[in-house]
């Protein structure tokens, strides 16, 4: 059974930062109390938590799904996406509405120029992140988030 791990405040730092390099943010405040599971998963809950003993609870996820890590890379959940949205100034990928419904039916979208994680922007909305290889933008939305259609 995993469980979840209270993050320090120099990891928290860490991603932060890389958040901030990855998309141009600057003094990005996340005042959360951050956990990761093994699986690199992190999700954050309201620092109204802080100083409760999480450690001796043998849960796999609290909170809100902010992003995964892998490899020192962050991608950001759809929730993560919007938290941090607004102010974000570079590596965004706009896309239209056909490419939308696309995206959320999960395949990947072509013809996109970039490199690396990037989040997905239609109009005034984020859907989350890919990451851009060889102009092809890989999509990783959930198959639970994912729409249906017939």
């Amino acid at each position: 059974m995993e469980s979840l791990k209270v993050l320090n405040k120099k990891r928290i730092k860490e991603i932060i930062l890389k958040i901030e390099e990855q998309y141009n943010i600057k003094d990005l405040k996340l005042n959360y109390v951050f956990f990761q599971n093994t699986k690199g998963k992190v999700f954050i809950v309201s620092n109204e938590f802080k100083g409760l003993n999480f450690e001796d609870l043998n849960i796999n996820s609290l909170g809100l799904y902010f992003a995964n890590i892998k490899d020192e890379n962050v991608r950001l959940s759809i929730e993560g996406s919007q938290l941090i949205g607004d102010k974000v100034k570079k590596n965004v990928v706009k896309i239209n509405d056909e490419e939308l419904r696309d995206w959320l039916l999960g395949d990947d979208l072509i013809d996109k120029e970039g490199e690396g994680y990037v989040l997905i922007k239609n109009k005034d909305d984020f859907y989350g992140s890919g990451r851009i290889s060889g102009n092809k933008l890989l999509n990783f939305v959930p198959k639970e988030k994912r729409i249906n259609v017939i």
